[in-house]
């Protein structure tokens, strides 16, 4: 455990090559001040065509494309100064940057919310006429389209900008949750077998729970939980107005419930998320047989909720430097081309990726970065095998948005989230496919099952329960209930109760683990995982079994952004979410592995 000091160093402190290159969105924060000040005069260009939308098809062509080139500066500024904040979350300077631009894009969204009840206004007929007079317009047929599919759901032009100016403040229990779980929380320090003191952090605890020191994982789960069970009141507060705030903009918008509104905009049904939860329910005996296999591997009388995450297989150290996670990585995705390697040679060359934790660093990590420059990945590397999964999945993400940036127009660059999962998976598919196929150790190709079952189980089934908490948690808020820490704590008991069924003892500190989990306070996120990980399995059997055949569609599915309903992209790729098919096939390939790892 050389990384797991008491203290853990000063953002200084981390190797410069270590560290992403920012200065490739903003040369200094001079540069960023700059651009923050020109947005108040692109504001008013854009204001100046206000009430003539309607007169002719040039006046329209020209309010989209200013639309275009001011949301991608405020991308940029946004971007920059969050991402800054996030390598150190104490840094008051970047706290302030952020906080200047969080009140900017509320105030140029209240300022521009005539574009879009201004454009529905336009009569289709007259739309029709724009269409076809002014070619520059052909580019944002599908958006406007999509416009027009929204129509029931906007309001008049007063509504909307009175509706903009509060987006700053609907996003405060979000950023209240992130403040107090990334710069204020302090977890306690645990012993390990040796006596030594080991501090608990974010980045550390996933690597303190695969620990084989039973004992150790054992305390470092109750340190852990037991913090966030003295902050359960405050949360449960973060997290009820969260949830408040979604079931309020769904009746504004004239939705029937918070998640018709949550998937309204990718154009899915209500029948997908409930199919998923439906569909993994069913398999839930399936997946006591691999709870019942744990236990009986780990040689335990009792399982615990503390001991979900160390590896069954015994005499497995993998200890990974970041170098050889990047050759692992590398080698496995070369089944997607020369092309997509040699995208991927270059993020890893040019410090696109921050690697490793620091203090007040955020924890966990993400893909993002600006339309017209490059993503970026942040990590908190502790070179495990988890985190060369983590980093082959987030650069999924990266070259999906990367090409999606080099082949789509702004308007269309930035893919839905619905599919957002589905590329940092397939690498994450390709990834343990070449390791199982090149390990001939039996020890560490168990160890390899056991990881790949983890991966379903985290992913499928944990993130299937999660969607379904929030779905209860918000139809609780909808019938008018209070989210107390005890209506929160009883009903994600019976939810892990439901999931791991009876091999499981389910602790009473986990009760509270929604208090930590930062997506939900991105309504209706997580179910993506799953449908992602399901969609992803599909499209990896494709590409391994049909090569190139299979490549080409999946590689023109990552260029396609948004210009169309994700089912539909997906659907181009050869894979329909449309139906539970490729949920049952991802599910039935869990089977298949249990086998596998039973026998061997």
């Amino acid at each position: 455990m050389s990384e797991q000091k008491k203290d853990l160093p000063q953002r200084e402190a981390i190797e410069e090559k270590y560290r992403w290159r920012l200065e490739d969105i903003y040369s200094t924060d001079e540069a960023w001040e700059k651009e923050y000040l020109s947005v108040s005069e692109q504001v008013e260009k854009l204001k100046s065509l206000q009430g003539q939308l309607a007169q002719n098809s040039a006046t329209l062509l020209q309010a989209l494309q200013w639309q275009d080139e001011l949301g991608q500066k405020m991308e940029k500024l946004f971007t920059y100064a969050r991402m800054r904040r996030d390598e150190n979350n104490s840094n008051t300077v970047y706290q302030a940057l952020t906080d200047r631009i969080t009140a900017l894009s509320s105030d140029v969204s209240s300022q521009t919310a005539f574009l879009l009840p201004e454009i529905l206004a336009i009569p289709d007929g007259t739309l029709q006429q724009f269409l076809q007079k002014e070619q520059g317009l052909a580019l944002y047929r599908f958006a406007l389209d999509d416009l027009r599919r929204q129509k029931p759901h906007v309001l008049s032009e007063k509504e909307e900008a009175l509706l903009a100016q509060t987006s700053e403040v609907t996003q405060a229990a979000s950023k209240i949750f992130t403040m107090l779980n990334n710069a204020d929380i302090t977890f306690p320090t645990v012993k390990d077998s040796q006596g030594q003191e080991i501090q608990i952090t974010h980045g550390r605890y996933g690597q303190l729970m695969e620990s084989r020191d039973r004992e150790l994982r054992r305390q470092t789960f109750q340190a852990l939980y037991h913090t966030y069970q003295g902050l359960e009141n405050t949360i449960a507060a973060t997290l009820g107005t969260a949830v408040k705030r979604d079931v309020v903009m769904a009746r504004i918008r004239n939705h029937s419930s918070a998640l018709e509104r949550a998937l309204f905009s990718d154009n899915i049904s209500v029948e997908v998320y409930d199919n998923l939860i439906k569909a993994v329910r069913q398999h839930l005996p399936t997946f006591y047989r691999y709870v019942e296999l744990r236990k009986k591997e780990l040689k335990v009388e009792e399982l615990h909720m503390y001991d979900l995450y160390t590896p069954i297989v015994e005499g497995v150290d993998w200890q990974i430097p970041y170098e050889e996670a990047i050759s692992m990585v590398q080698e496995s995705l070369k089944p997607l081309g020369e092309e997509y390697c040699t995208i991927l040679q270059k993020a890893f060359q040019n410090r696109w990726i921050d690697v490793y934790e620091n203090r007040g660093k955020t924890s966990g990590a993400y893909a993002w970065g600006p339309y017209g420059v490059h993503p970026y990945v942040l990590m908190n590397y502790q070179e495990k095998l988890s985190d060369v999964f983590t980093l082959s999945h987030e650069m999924g993400h990266a070259l999906h948005s990367h090409y999606s940036y080099q082949k789509q127009p702004y308007v269309y660059a930035h893919y839905s989230i619905f599919v957002a999962e589905v590329a940092s998976t397939v690498n994450e598919s390709l990834l343990i496919h070449h390791l199982l196929k090149i390990e001939k150790d039996k020890t560490k190709r168990r160890y390899l099952l056991n990881h790949y079952l983890e991966q379903f189980r985290g992913t499928v089934f944990r993130q299937t329960m999660f969607a379904e908490f929030e779905k209860l948690i918000h139809h609780k808020v909808e019938k008018g209930e209070a989210l107390t820490p005890e209506v929160l704590k009883s009903s994600y008991r019976q939810l892990n109760h439901d999931y791991y069924g009876p091999a499981m003892v389910v602790d009473e500190e986990i009760d509270v683990e929604w208090a930590r989990i930062p997506h939900f306070y991105n309504n209706f996120y997580v179910y993506k995982y799953a449908t992602g990980f399901a969609a992803a399995t599909a499209l990896t059997k494709r590409i391994i079994e049909d090569g190139e055949k299979a490549v080409g569609p999946y590689l023109e599915f990552l260029a396609g952004g948004s210009s169309d309903y994700p089912l539909e992209l997906l659907k181009k790729a050869g894979v329909d979410m449309s139906t539970p098919g490729p949920v049952e096939e991802s599910l039935a390939l869990f089977e298949q592995l249990l086998e596998e790892l039973a026998t061997l």
